[in-house]
């Protein structure tokens, strides 16, 4: 680092939208130089992973509100769009800086995009460092016995939780030092990440404060009240025993550690049992980047090449009944109902919606990644991929083949006073507990006096669940013979 104090650091934010814990930050804070925060908009993402449009949403209220933090600390936001490599380099000429500072994204593209801009810079004399903010483990450091990555979760997690002894998480910074003159920059609302024609996330504003107080918000209302009940119900979809947490973690709102520490602190309230259940659900999230790193074509490869045999199917009818909420199984119609309105879907229901799209419609898990990619506010390249293949039985891990989500039983056991259903299939709200996940099954009467005209006000099933069920143990079973 030069020792002219006036040249300063660019602090090139990405998924890591936060001031608190945030070690490429706090490192410019502490080096004496002025600190230009910077985000870049870079849409130049290969393949199918350019930003969807529940992810554009919620960034647009995140940038938004790290504007603001760094308002109060005297400094500013500076947003520019375009390719970042292309983008760093005029930062560089506009404002004389000697060093960039980042942390570290694990997605293939960005890593490999990184490189190349820590390689260009480096070589013409500028400090650039990279930090993990947020992970626990980096993937490279967590090893088998062989000296190779860890296929399965459960040695996994106990690998990085012998070894894990995390640092307390760092405070933010009380002031940042600003450049002599500040770079020009972008207007938010010039990037038109919202949507307008129709406004499809105007229920999200009622549900999501996206940000960083925001997730230290939604962090304290799941340590005070739902974690206690976490282990046994973070299943029930009708409960709110779950943290919300994964949008703001992806954004970086808030980091691992972070939520560890403040977990850990309340661990008597919250009972050992649920604590450890909820950090086993961090794990899978670092396992899923584990994955990810050790096979980058995870998102759109199947793990397990097996699976390049399997008879999907091409369906586009069912494919949009699936996506609209219209395939006539009500738990599965509710979790994609939710997920249209809010963003999210409940976990124990993302597990029946997408195994009633690969095994009992027999579609290609990607084009369920690739509806999730785009209709998520959590959308996110490890987990979302990583899960897919989990469900399909492709992935690293995966559920047996034979594991076949029965979406009417699921819905009696996991939502059994039937208020999940009834908040997001309001048509059949009437319906007696009995028949609530199963339409089909109430006689002539009893639809009737339900205000439910079968095929009209609400789907027949678009597949019978036993037939579907034996076509794909069926396909499943031909692709174990022939592997």
């Amino acid at each position: 680092m030069s020792s002219n104090l006036t040249a300063p650091i660019i602090v090139w934010f990405r998924q890591d939208l936060r001031l608190a814990d945030n070690p490429a930050l706090e490192a410019a804070a502490n080096s004496g130089h002025p600190v230009i925060p910077v985000y870049i908009l870079d849409d130049e993402t290969p393949g199918d992973w350019k930003m969807g449009g529940a992810s554009r949403w919620w960034l647009h209220h995140s940038l938004n509100a790290l504007a603001g933090q760094l308002e109060d600390l005297g400094s500013q936001l500076i947003l520019r769009r375009g390719p970042a490599d292309q983008v760093l380099a005029e930062l560089v000429e506009d404002t004389g800086t000697n060093g960039i500072f980042w942390n570290r994204c694990y997605e293939p593209f960005h890593r490999e995009r990184d490189a190349k801009i820590k390689s260009t810079f480096s070589d013409k004399g500028l400090t650039v460092s990279s930090f993990n903010a947020n992970l626990l483990a980096e993937p490279w450091t967590v090893k088998n016995k062989s000296g190779g990555p860890f296929k399965v979760f459960s040695p996994f997690w106990r690998s990085v939780r012998s070894e894990l002894q995390p640092d307390a998480p760092l405070k933010a910074p009380d002031d940042l030092t600003p450049p002599q003159s500040w770079p020009a920059s972008d207007e938010l609302r010039g990037w038109a990440l919202l949507p307008k024609h129709p406004d499809w996330a105007k229920g999200f504003e009622k549900i999501w404060t996206p940000g960083e107080a925001g997730a230290l918000d939604r962090l304290k209302e799941f340590v005070e009240n739902g974690a206690k009940h976490y282990a046994e119900g973070r299943d029930r979809p009708d409960k709110t025993f779950t943290s919300g947490l994964s949008p703001h973690l992806h954004f970086g709102e808030i980091s691992p550690r972070q939520i560890l520490a403040i977990t850990e602190s309340c661990r008597e309230s919250i009972g050992d049992r649920n604590a450890e259940k909820f950090f086993s659900e961090i794990g899978w999230r670092e396992f899923s980047y584990s994955l990810l790193f050790n096979y980058p074509d995870l998102p759109h490869e199947n793990y397990q090449k097996k699976f390049d045999h399997f008879p999907w199917r091409e369906d586009p009818e069912a494919l949009t009944a699936w996506q609209r909420g219209q395939t006539g199984y009500p738990i599965v119609d509710a979790g994609m109902r939710e997920l249209w309105t809010t963003g999210v879907m409940h976990n124990r229901v993302r597990m029946i919606a997408a195994s009633f799209l690969i095994k009992h419609l027999m579609i290609d898990w990607r084009k369920g990644e690739k509806w999730f990619w785009d209709t998520l506010v959590d959308a996110d390249l490890a987990n979302n991929s990583a899960s897919w293949q989990w469900v399909a039985g492709s992935g690293a891990d995966a559920a047996p083949y034979f594991r076949i989500f029965n979406p009417i039983t699921q819905g009696e056991k996991f939502d059994p006073d039937g208020d999940y259903v009834r908040k997001w299939v309001p048509e059949i709200a009437r319906l007696p507990n009995k028949y609530l996940n199963q339409p089909w099954e109430a006689g002539p009467l009893i639809l009737k006096e339900a205000g439910i005209q079968l095929g009209k006000t609400y789907p027949e099933p678009i597949v019978d669940h036993k037939a579907a069920r034996e076509r794909a143990l069926d396909a499943f079973k031909s692709l174990k013979e022939t592997a």
